[in-house]
């Protein structure tokens, strides 16, 4: 779908990208790095609109530096900035987008109508987009991409400014374009575990520089590490502390309370084979403790940019981080 080869984008003062090389299939896939890592400079450079300071690039298999309009008939845009005219409704703006992508005008109609039901709009279509929540104008913007129904859509920061339930219901939308309608997907976000959820792939950029481009199982791919939770009793009111005695007093070396404040109640350890479970098993059962939980830990991609925190992230019993993962730079 996308490639890139030795991409790079000076200004006077700042690298945007600096020698970036990858290949993206289809699917969903996540572009991830902090605010200025170069994730919106790399879009606008696909999509023909800002010239590269060296190296290629093709979407489609079409050259970004002489097909930028031809890339642009068959690649939908979301663009992360508030660009929404306040006074016409959903339908007349996405109507008018679809006609700018060539669509007959009863096509572009049909096309909105059908589009606006999928973003969950239909029934506030006729209103002026002024009106809406910053949830239903992502929603417009995410229509407004999706109506001359490309082979790809390039989708720039799309839970900018969502609550969490907003959040959800966005990822929801993300990543049902892919499966019901086959559009693949390229989209840009700060917030790691909102593409851990989401993507099939993960490109993560730093600095504009590539810093790793795999499947998202294998960024999250189970490790050795074992996470173990028990309650308290009277004989032993901290049984955290009882287990970990215990383990240590075995040779076991654990990691206690994850490093946050509020984990002080899960232990950290490397496993060793299976000895390791039935180790633990039975010292809680000589403690008398109870057992909450004892599971593998998975990575996750934040540890990607804080490998040296990453063993102090706690997790909780779906394997995913009790807080959420922001990397701002």
């Amino acid at each position: 779908m996308i490639v890139t080869e030795s991409l790079s984008k000076r200004f006077p003062r700042v690298t945007a990208l600096d020698r970036l090389s990858m290949d993206i299939g289809p699917g969903v896939t996540g572009l991830v790095g902090a605010n200025g890592a170069g994730k919106s400079t790399l879009i606008k450079i696909l999509l023909g609109l800002s010239p590269a300071t060296e190296g290629r690039a093709e979407v489609l298999g079409l050259d970004v530096a002489t097909k930028g309009a031809a890339i642009r008939e068959r690649v939908g845009y979301m663009p992360e900035h508030d660009c929404l005219p306040p006074d016409v409704s959903a339908t007349e703006f996405v109507v008018h987008m679809a006609r700018m992508s060539g669509l007959p005008p009863t096509a572009a109609r049909e096309r909105t109508a059908d589009t606006l039901r999928h973003v969950g709009l239909y029934e506030e279509r006729y209103r002026p987009i002024g009106g809406y929540s910053t949830g239903m104008k992502q929603r417009v913007k995410l229509a407004q991409a999706l109506v001359h129904d490309p082979q790809l859509v390039f989708l720039d920061e799309p839970t900018n400014g969502l609550d969490p339930v907003g959040r959800d219901d966005m990822l929801g939308l993300i990543r049902r374009v892919h499966t019901d309608f086959g559009i693949s997907v390229l989209v840009t976000s700060h917030l790691l575990g909102e593409l851990e959820r989401t993507c099939d792939h993960v490109v993560v950029v730093d600095g504009g520089k590539l810093l790793r481009s795999s499947s998202t199982t294998d960024f999250t791919q189970n490790t050795t590490t074992l996470a173990i939770e028990v309650t308290d009793t009277d004989e032993h009111p901290d049984g955290t502390r009882a287990l970990r005695d215990a383990l240590h007093a075995r040779g076991v070396t654990t990691d206690a309370g994850g490093g946050l404040p509020g984990a002080g109640h899960t232990l950290l350890l490397t496993a060793e084979g299976e000895d390791t479970y039935d180790l633990v098993r039975d010292l809680v059962a000589e403690l008398g403790l109870g057992l909450v939980r004892m599971e593998q830990r998975r990575h996750h991609i934040a540890e990607v940019f804080r490998p040296d925190q990453a063993r102090h992230q706690d997790t909780d019993t779906d394997g995913q981080r009790k807080e959420a993962v922001h990397h701002g730079g």
